[in-house]
């Protein structure tokens, strides 16, 4: 075999060699670099935010459907035109994949639209630091609702719920107090339905509070001081009695003539409202006494003949 052959075919065999390393060089190489991309974005993907009240009710669509369905049908069939599915998606746009601290009133304008319905005239039972007592009181007596007992409370009552800018957009292991913010889902929610249930009363209303609270039965920073008295109006509205409850056996820390009363009073003469105060409404007493009958404060006819 000539020389100059035997040489051109090691060239040959040397650059097939080199251009196999190479390629292997090269498979190499972005095997790593996608090993390193895929363990850069598992580091910085976005993690749920931390708060500090409970998180997101588990199968709260669940829950809000069933006890929509359970409202309309079971509860009150003539509200049988409400589309639940369509509240419960409208509940959760309002928060999903949103960051918890930036709700706003008009996340929760379609849900509001879409859950209200008339409340009949002298129904309206308003409360603040009695909302055990209040539902036992509604639940036995059917002539008086309060929030819960429309649909918009009833559905949300007890459960929170709140979002994540990151997936699956839904928080359930923490959600913000509303120290840590103001404008967060259940409280945005909770203020929107409390003024509409305001804005809907009519004839004379009812508000429970409570006596035995030292700081006061009335609190302008309440719920109830701060939204639902400014928004009930004095051309639907005749007349506002006030039930002052104490606990039974429990300490008498204000009556109708306490000084958180009469600043309440003050308000509702200012916008033109009748007052009426009662100390431990009877027929609220009654049901406190269900459960002490034999306490001192439930013998009130045990000496008549």
């Amino acid at each position: 075999m000539p020389l100059q052959q035997g040489s051109a075919r090691v060239r040959q065999r040397t650059v097939l060699l080199v251009g196999i390393v190479v390629l292997l060089a090269a498979l190499v190489l972005a095997v790593v670099l996608a090993s390193l991309l895929t363990h850069g974005r598992q580091e910085v993907s976005p993690k749920m935010l931390k708060w500090k009240d409970r998180g997101t009710t588990k199968n709260l669509q669940e829950v809000v459907l069933g006890r929509c369905y359970n409202y309309i049908t079971a509860q009150h069939p003539e509200l049988g035109d409400k589309d639940c599915l369509k509240i419960w998606e409208s509940l959760k746009d309002a928060f999903i994949y949103k960051n918890p601290c930036n709700i706003t009133p008009e996340d929760y304008q379609p849900l509001m639209e879409l859950a209200s319905h008339p409340i009949p005239c002298n129904k309206s039972l308003f409360w603040s630091k009695t909302g055990d007592l209040v539902h036992r009181y509604t639940k036995s007596n059917q002539n008086f609702l309060t929030l819960e007992d429309t649909l918009l409370g009833y559905m949300a009552d007890r459960i929170s719920w709140c979002g994540d800018p990151s997936a699956p957009g839904i928080n359930y292991e923490s959600c913000p107090k509303r120290s840590e913010c103001e404008s967060n889902p259940g409280s945005v929610f909770w203020k929107m339905a409390s003024k509409m249930f305001a804005e809907a009363a009519c004839g004379v209303v009812q508000v429970m509070l409570n006596g035995s609270v030292e700081a006061g039965a009335f609190r302008s920073s309440s719920i109830f001081g701060s939204i639902e008295i400014f928004n009930l109006d004095p051309d639907k509205v005749s007349e506002v009695h006030i039930w002052l409850m104490q606990d039974i056996g429990g300490p008498q820390s204000e009556s109708c003539s306490g000084h958180s009363i009469q600043r309440l009073i003050s308000i509702l003469e200012e916008r033109n409202f009748k007052i009426i105060c009662e100390d431990n409404y009877r027929p609220v007493q009654l049901l406190q006494c269900v459960h002490s009958p034999d306490h001192t404060d439930c013998r009130l006819c045990t000496n008549s003949t």
